[in-house]
């Protein structure tokens, strides 16, 4: 499935009524305290009993570890993709093989405006001149509107990628957006993932084997050399750590 706003529900199920936000907040915090040791597949597993419909889960595509295991707990769970319109091919060949290697539902959000737009819009290369708007606007925005479909989301994020996810809760409260965040791989290292990606035979994107650690859109990506921190290949050249999806 693409789409460009959020997702209606898929025929054949219910998705109850959104709760209020006071409750998902209170929801947030003490699911955090409580799964803080959890195994990943029972904070997932908890995540889908309670919300049920209005959870999903989001991939980059830059592997497909937490897809996979969300899709073991609940088959046929929702997966938000961002099609920003400035990926490599690698990762929209992942996303594609992901719809026939596990079973995901898989949903594909656009930014409001093809790149074409953008550029008659506001300029070419606006990623050059200005990576903050240009993530504002074809990253944080898509996600925000797909969203409102959902009372809760998992991300793959975990604390020891950078410094700023270094206090990740498992389960928190995304203020922003008045949901449910849910990072079940947060104390995870890459250790953790790599021995899940070899034990399950997950589908991972063939960049990670050509230099390119952390994925992004092919203008804001380099290769990182070895002994580089994964992350630097991303906005290099500029004080950029994060798209803004997760600050």
């Amino acid at each position: 499935m693409s789409l460009a706003i959020a997702p209606p529900s898929r025929p054949g199920k219910q998705s109850g009524p959104t709760r209020p936000p006071a409750e998902l907040e209170r929801l947030a915090t003490k699911a955090g305290r409580e799964l803080e040791d959890a195994p990943a597949a029972e904070i997932v597993r908890w995540a889908v009993e309670t919300f049920g419909d209005r959870f999903c889960v989001t991939s980059s595509m830059q592997d497909l570890t937490l897809s996979h295991l969300a899709s073991t707990v609940r088959p046929g769970i929702d997966v938000v993709f961002l099609d920003t319109g400035y990926h490599f091919a690698e990762t929209l060949g992942t996303a594609d093989a992901a719809t026939v290697t596990i079973p995901i539902n898989l949903v594909t959000v656009r930014p409001r405006q093809t790149v074409a737009e953008q550029d008659a819009t506001l300029g070419p290369e606006l990623f050059r001149r200005n990576p903050d708007l240009c993530c504002q606007l074809r990253k944080v925005a898509p996600l925000e509107r797909a969203l409102q479909a959902y009372d809760a989301w998992a991300t793959g994020i975990r604390r020891d990628e950078a410094p700023e996810r270094a206090n990740t809760p498992v389960v928190g409260w995304d203020a922003r957006r008045g949901k449910v965040k849910v990072a079940p791989l947060a104390r995870w290292t890459q250790e953790d993932v790599d021995r899940y990606i070899e034990d399950n035979g997950v589908l991972t994107n063939p960049l990670l084997y050509d230099g390119y650690p952390s994925i992004g859109c092919w203008p804001c990506t380099r290769r990182v050399a070895p002994g580089e921190d994964p992350r630097s290949g991303r906005w290099a050249g500029f004080a950029k750590t994060e798209c803004g999806i997760h600050t």
